[in-house]
């Protein structure tokens, strides 16, 4: 079986503050130390349960280089680098058994949530047929996609909640309760690691029982900017047009995988400040 294990970094234990999680800032190193620590948990999980298993490891966070390489459990293969197809979830494919959301956050404008946003601080909202979709809701749906069960995530009790709405049978392991933006009560390390590993191997031992989420196509998809400007960037993509005012565009997908591609693509281009 091929398990794919996708790592983000907000939603670590002991991680409350974007120094922790910023490749620029005093304390990066440290955030990178935890995330490559609760990958091998997770890694070390779904081994128990399945020692057959091939395991995938996706770097999910930022620049999708921040995984200690040297430190990750050998017997994982780690996708990092971008651009690349699926973003955060690289590597998953028809053939992908379960996957696995480690140190995920909850959507922006949920609260009170550790870092919580969508993909980036341009992100102010996704909507698709409707629903508001963080970085949990889109990986969920497209993992559904390709008929594949999200069967755990780990993060704040926020985002587990939000995680719990979509898959209410999946496992959920809240390494931190919330305070707000930017604090929290966190597990030891040590505690939230050993708590993953059980989790993770709960979780791939009943698979079977945890369905995917699926979208039926054609989908609305609405997303909100933070700035004019970027809205301005957007609508030279065909197919999205400016609605509702000054911040939101829309576009028509054929199916989630399409809406995914161009979420991602939207968030790129976002990222371009005006000259």
């Amino acid at each position: 079986m091929k398990v794919l294990v996708s790592v983000d970094m907000e939603g670590l234990s002991g991680v409350v503050h974007p120094s922790e999680t910023n490749p620029d800032r005093y304390d990066y190193e440290r955030g990178r130390a935890l995330m490559t620590a609760e990958a091998n948990a997770a890694i070390a999980g779904v081994l128990d349960a399945e020692p057959g298993a091939v395991v995938w490891v996706a770097d999910a966070h930022g620049t999708f280089r921040n995984l200690l390489p040297e430190d990750l459990d050998r017997r994982a293969h780690l996708v990092r680098g971008r651009p690349r197809p699926l973003g955060m979830l690289a590597g998953l494919d028809e053939g992908t058994d379960a996957v696995l959301l480690i140190g995920y956050h909850a959507r922006a404008g949920a609260g009170p949530a550790v870092l919580a946003h969508t993909m980036s601080d341009a992100i102010l909202d996704v909507r698709v047929a409707g629903r508001s979709l963080g970085e949990i809701g889109l990986n969920v749906a497209m993992a559904g996609h390709l008929d594949v069960p999200v069967v755990l995530l780990s993060g704040d009790d926020t985002a587990c909640a939000e995680f719990s709405e979509l898959v209410p049978s999946a496992v959920t392991v809240a390494v931190k309760q919330t305070v707000g933006q930017a604090a929290a009560v966190a597990l030891h390390p040590q505690e939230a690691r050993e708590r993953l590993r059980h989790a993770a191997a709960d979780a791939i031992a009943r698979r079977a029982s945890i369905p995917p989420v699926t979208m039926a196509g054609p989908l609305h998809v609405e997303v909100d900017l933070y700035g004019p400007y970027m809205v301005d960037l957007a609508v030279l993509v065909p197919g999205v047009a400016r609605v509702g005012g000054g911040r939101t565009v829309a576009f028509r997908a054929v199916d989630v995988a399409e809406a995914y591609r161009l979420v991602q693509l939207l968030v790129q281009l976002a990222s371009i400040k005006p000259d």
